[in-house]
């Protein structure tokens, strides 16, 4: 077919649009005129419906007519042309409409009328873009199905966005300030309800066409958040100043709430450690008197009875190791203190349970742990050396257990025993280098 019969039959079929458009008016004018108030109404919606109805199938025919002449080629560009007609003409017509029924109908009627029309026009705006979708997804090969159906949903969106702003700035435009707030809500909650069915119903779509292998979970996520903030924006840019500024109010005001609750729960954190602190100290320095106490004044009386007045240093209940009297030797009383309190007949603590040595850093330290059957009683005894040449008399020839200790602390620390039986090496070897439990201890070799 020719550009010059093309022309002719759009010029012919919008000459019969007019004139069909033009009668419909006129006819509806007329029975209007003649008809009373009750009966207008009625008329004028079957007159309407059936201009409707009649624009509807003019359209349905002249889309097939045009898609059984034209090739293959040239259907997309005229389907779109029509379809882009078809809302143009459906929106000019729906505006026409809502203006003359405003201008008949009185201030009660209006609302509900613009309700309704504006019902109208959503639901045949959504009907058309379904059945766009459905053709258009039915001619294209699969290839092409996800970019269409991409683009459709982004012109829908975008649509539907465009046409919930118009229609808050109308209704706030229109209504008085006191159902502003009301309208502007209703407004957002249907457009949030829409934008939300719309995304489920795209994603379900996309799902049900895909494979397993191409659902990614991670583009519906950024597609969720993106349209969450770019409704956001859209409200804050709607909103005026004065709501604008108590919406950060109310964040500063939670932020604000959120940040003195974190420093009260960390202020009675450490409230509760302070506490923790100073009842773990009541209980390590307790008022009261040992009951070993009697016990140890016993021991120290006898010692400086039989030993001498300056044979001790110190002497003390260690209430941290079950309230065992202890003694702290001179050094060079401590073999003469241990040989007492070995063979004294009252005391006889015949037992050496334990010996160990202890860098200070500052002095070295032997620590001996006696046990008295007769008196059911143990007693500690301490001596401090120097740290360079750490030498004390050895206690072999008062308890034979003495022997392996001595020589742990001699092969681990370096204290010498004097008149040790035979003092030695029994962890490491004798060309060992140093000694292990020395705080300033360094490997000879760095690679053993």
């Amino acid at each position: 077919m020719s550009e010059k019969e093309d022309l002719a039959k759009q010029k012919a079929e919008a000459a019969a649009k007019a004139k069909a458009a033009a009668l419909a008016r006129k006819k509806a004018k007329e029975e209007a005129a003649e008809k009373p108030e009750g009966e207008m109404d009625i008329a004028k919606q079957k007159a309407e419906a059936a201009a409707k109805a009649k624009a509807a199938a003019l359209a349905k025919k002249q889309a097939k007519e045009e898609t059984a002449e034209k090739p293959e080629g040239e259907m997309d560009i005229a389907k779109q042309k029509a379809e882009a007609a078809a809302k143009a003409k459906a929106a000019a017509l729906a505006k026409k409409q809502a203006k003359e029924e405003t201008a008949e109908k009185p201030e009660g009627e209006m609302d509900i009328a613009k309700q309704k029309a504006e019902a109208a026009a959503k639901a045949k705006a959504a009907a058309l873009a379904k059945k766009q979708a459905k053709e258009e997804t039915a001619e294209k090969p699969e290839g092409e199905m996800d970019i269409a159906k991409q683009k459709a949903a982004a012109a829908a969106k975008a649509k539907a966005a465009a046409l919930a702003r118009k229609q808050a700035k109308a209704e706030a435009a229109e209504k008085p300030e006191g159902e502003m707030d009301i309208a502007k809500q209703k407004a957002a909650a249907a457009a949030k309800a829409k934008a939300a069915a719309l995304a489920r119903k795209q994603a379900k779509a996309e799902a049900a066409e895909k494979p397993e292998g191409e659902m990614d979970a991670a583009k519906q996520k950024a597609a969720a958040a993106a349209l969450a903030r770019k409704q956001a924006k859209a409200e804050a840019a709607e909103k005026p100043e004065d709501e604008m500024d108590a919406a950060k109010q109310k964040a500063a005001a939670a932020a604000k709430a959120k940040a003195a609750a974190a420093a009260k729960a960390k202020a009675a954190a450490a409230a509760k450690n302070r506490t923790a602190v100073q009842e773990s100290e009541e209980v390590d320095t307790p008022s009261e008197i040992s009951p070993n106490q009697s016990k140890l004044d016993q021991i120290v009386s006898a010692i400086e009875s039989h030993v001498g007045q300056g044979a001790l240093l110190e002497n003390y209940i260690n209430r941290l190791s079950k309230d065992v009297p202890t003694l702290v030797a001179n050094p060079d009383t401590y073999f003469s203190i241990a040989k007492f309190l070995r063979y004294d007949e009252q005391l006889d603590f015949s037992y050496l349970s334990e010996l160990h040595g202890t860098d200070f850093e500052s002095h070295m330290e032997i620590y001996v742990h006696l046990h008295s059957f007769k008196m059911n009683q143990s007693v500690a005894l301490k001596v401090k050396l120097d740290r360079d040449t750490p030498v004390i008399p050895s206690l072999v020839p008062l308890w034979s257990g003495a022997n392996w200790p001595e020589c742990e602390a001699y092969d681990l620390l370096g204290i010498n025993f004097n008149e040790h039986p035979d003092l030695k090496r029994i962890l490491l070897g004798e060309d060992w280098k140093g000694y292990p439990l020395r705080k300033d201890y360094e490997p000879y070799d760095v690679e053993v």
